[in-house]
């Protein structure tokens, strides 16, 4: 078995810095538009400022690799087709694409860039990894947080190509790539417009004793005075349904496979993908600096469990589907 590769995020410069400080083997970020599913105000990068991260990171041994993981809008596909060209001129480590449009672009334009296929794509299952790969050239896939252990190893056996699973953050309980949620209150979902629950909607609201979290003006959460209050989003919200209030979807809490790395590596896993380029300099540089140390304990054969409550959503943890105990 390999050592996995730890890949970080970086929503900014200050954060990319950090992570590859931190012991990042690839840091990954996108640019300031809508090509990536993370176009937030203050977030992400410009061209200028990603020729200067590709120096720093090489530099400390470090590969970067750019998200242009949206989808193409239809008669206006020119900023998707900008960040492929500046990626390939600038020499990035690999371009994260889900688009098959794009990725035909990509790979007619300029054969020499590495491929990875994004998780927006939803690939759960050998015959579309393997379409993708014969079509494209793709050279890695971030699997979808669907996929149990045994599931994910099934895959490995399938593909010629590496395989990332998300390690560390928020959950995502729709089919990823797939979710419109977000647009039916604001109006901009994550894999057309990069944003799931744009912060230019939310408000944040005390009534009394408890805080209301509001998006496009509906309430999604009360928290009481002793509760963490998360950000608002539909899937994590708490609703009145069957005259009980509760999270429909999934309550609020983020993956953590600290605990599984032997198992995920025997799983035929190259590479973990820690969420959160949305999330502070604190927390790049404390989750990464515990990935460091977890992965090089795997690697000598030892299990390293660290506890991140306070680094997670709603202060718990989860494995998630990949320790899946229920049918």
């Amino acid at each position: 078995m390999t050592k996995l590769e730890l890949v970080c995020p970086a929503g900014t410069p200050a954060a990319l810095r950090i992570a590859v400080d931190s012991g990042a083997d690839a840091v990954y970020m996108g640019f300031r538009d809508e090509t990536n599913a993370r176009n937030f105000p203050g977030l992400n990068f410009s061209v200028e400022e990603l020729a200067e991260a590709l120096d720093y990171a090489h530099t400390r041994g470090a590969k970067v690799l750019l998200a242009v993981n949206t989808y193409a809008k239809a008669g206006n596909g020119d900023p998707w087709i900008r960040a492929v060209d500046n990626a390939a001129r600038l020499k990035v480590d690999a371009i994260i694409m889900a688009d098959i449009g794009l990725l035909a672009y990509a790979k007619e334009t300029h054969p020499d860039l590495r491929l990875h296929l994004s998780v927006q794509a939803s690939a759960s299952n050998p015959a579309a990894i393997n379409h993708y790969v014969q079509e494209f050239g793709i050279r890695r896939v971030v699997l979808p947080r669907v996929l149990t252990l045994p599931e994910i190893r099934r895959i490995n056996e399938r593909i010629d190509i590496k395989t990332e699973v998300f390690a560390f953050g928020g959950m995502c309980p729709m089919a990823e790539g797939r979710c419109s949620l977000s647009s039916y209150i604001t109006g901009k979902s994550p894999n057309m417009n990069g944003v799931c629950s744009p912060a230019s909607h939310v408000t944040y609201v005390q009534s009394g004793a408890d805080l209301k979290t509001n998006l496009a003006g509906f309430t999604i959460n009360t928290f009481g005075p002793n509760e963490q209050a998360g950000y608002p989003t539909l899937c994590k919200g708490r609703f009145a349904a069957g005259g009980e209030v509760g999270y429909l979807f999934e309550e609020p809490t983020s993956l953590n496979v600290t605990g599984i790395l032997p198992e995920l590596m025997d799983a035929g896993v190259s590479a973990l993908k820690i969420e959160g380029r949305q999330r502070s300099k604190a927390y790049v540089r404390e989750v990464v600096r515990n990935f460091r140390a977890a992965i090089d304990a795997a690697a000598r054969g030892e299990r390293l469990e660290i506890n991140m409550d306070g680094l997670s959503e709603g202060g718990q943890n989860t494995t998630g589907a990949y320790d899946k105990k229920w049918m």
